[in-house]
């Protein structure tokens, strides 16, 4: 048995040991200018979890939409907020806002006393407005470069610097206050469908105005990611998110460049983040 438990100890030390030297060459593999240097790879990925998206995901968020009245939908997107609330206050005082991370503490004490446990919001009409805020913005706010953009399969995009966050942000659900393990599995599937279901409309949207899906996700995540680390005004060497062959000439001054789409829908994207596959941030929809 000691030998059994020693065995299993030594396994997760070598997963770990394993994923910090993944994370190492990915740092070194990415640059400024090149933030995709495991594009063929992503791409398998992300038309995996596409494909999973049209012939799963979104099947039965219409269904769920069609079957479920709307306080019922907000219901569960409040509860599901007032948890991760909770990690957004963490994380702002982490990131050295200690205001804010209390007003986000008052956020979900009001909701969680008179918004019967967070399934009325009963903190926004009081102006206690709601922050999202994850571990990976935590890292960037302290000086952590982001890393090789990452597209992990069912979670969706991400990077090295918020990939090292994703188990903390995720915990934060819905799934943490059930007792038993067939409870915790059932509210995944909720929040996962309940999520899909709040942004049909954009990602039906994303079908018919990209005509690259993957390059538009990935140049919308990480913009965004950046936006939200400096609370919408990122320095000017962050305006580029990956290499472009196009600008190579130096004929071609930086302010000719043509202007991405994906700046555009910061606020209220067709896309989906990693964490709210999990039903994490559905107020904030960019993947």
């Amino acid at each position: 048995m000691r030998q059994t438990r020693q065995q299993a100890r030594l396994s997760r030390m070598l997963v770990v040991a394993g994923v910090l030297v993944s994370g190492l060459i990915l740092q070194g593999c990415a640059t400024q200018q090149n933030r995709d240097p495991l594009e063929a790879y992503n791409r398998k990925v992300f038309a995996f979890n596409d494909g999973l998206d049209q012939h799963v995901l979104k099947p039965a968020a219409e269904g769920y939409k069609a079957a479920t009245p709307d306080f019922f939908r907000t219901a569960v997107t409040n509860f599901v907020n007032n948890l991760t609330d909770v990690w957004s206050a963490v994380n702002l005082f982490l990131q050295g806002h200690p205001g804010n991370g209390a007003t986000q503490i008052m956020r979900v004490s009001v909701n969680t006393v008179f918004g019967l446990g967070g399934l009325i919001d009963m903190a926004t009409p009081m102006r206690l407005e709601r922050q999202s805020e994850d571990f990976g913005q935590t890292l960037g706010v302290w000086g952590v470069p982001s890393g090789a953009y990452i597209v992990w399969p069912v979670l969706g995009s991400s990077t090295f610097r918020d990939s090292v966050g994703l188990p903390a942000d995720l915990y934060f659900s819905a799934s943490t206050v059930m007792a038993t393990p067939a409870g915790a599995n059932i509210a995944r599937v909720t929040q996962l469908v309940n999520t899909r279901a709040n942004v049909l409309g954009a990602t039906d949207l994303l079908q018919d105005i990209a005509l690259d899906k993957y390059s538009f996700v990935r140049d919308a995540y990480l913009q965004r990611r950046i936006s939200l680390i400096y609370n919408g005004e990122p320095p000017e060497e962050e305006d580029v998110p990956y290499e472009d062959e196009r600008y190579d000439e130096p004929e071609q001054k930086p302010a000719e460049r043509p202007q991405s789409l994906a700046p555009s829908l910061h606020q209220g994207s067709p896309v989906i983040t990693v964490a709210e596959r999990a039903g994490l941030r559905a107020d904030d929809v960019v993947r």
